[in-house]
């Protein structure tokens, strides 16, 4: 019985984590999970050691 509601606990989880993925992709976030997603690099051929650009190093 564990076992079962151990599985089901993982499949809300995935199928949760889906969902906002899916939501997200439809309401055309280009960065998922980015928290300020108007200035993000990705797909801008930037390179750097994190994925937001927006914040300079010298500050």
């Amino acid at each position: 019985m564990t076992d079962v509601m151990v599985i089901a606990v993982i499949l809300v989880l995935v199928a949760a984590a889906a969902r906002y993925v899916i939501k997200a992709k439809k309401s055309g976030v280009k960065c998922i999970g980015c928290p300020v997603e108007g200035c993000c690099g990705h797909g801008k051929g930037k390179k750097s050691s994190h994925g937001c650009h927006c914040h300079r190093e010298d500050r």
